[in-house]
């Protein structure tokens, strides 16, 4: 499988997943104390939405990547 197929595949793939959970969460450190032997930290978790036309429009660039690579060959 050579690389531009590999590369569509994965992004037809990846968005679908993040149309299917919606978005993706991390988690960040954003303050830290340290008071003679005890450390506090505080842990800030953010959420990113993704848009539904963005992973509907990287599905159909994707799918026409795959098949404009099956193509050529």
């Amino acid at each position: 499988m050579n690389a531009i197929r590999f590369a569509a595949l994965a992004l037809i793939i990846v968005r679908a997943l993040g149309l299917a959970y919606g978005g993706f969460t991390y988690t960040r450190q954003t303050h830290q104390a340290q008071v003679g032997p005890f450390e506090l930290s505080v842990q800030d978790n953010k959420t990113v939405g993704v848009p539904i036309w963005a992973g509907v429009g990287a599905i159909v660039i994707g799918g026409v990547i795959l098949l404009v690579g099956s193509r050529r060959t």
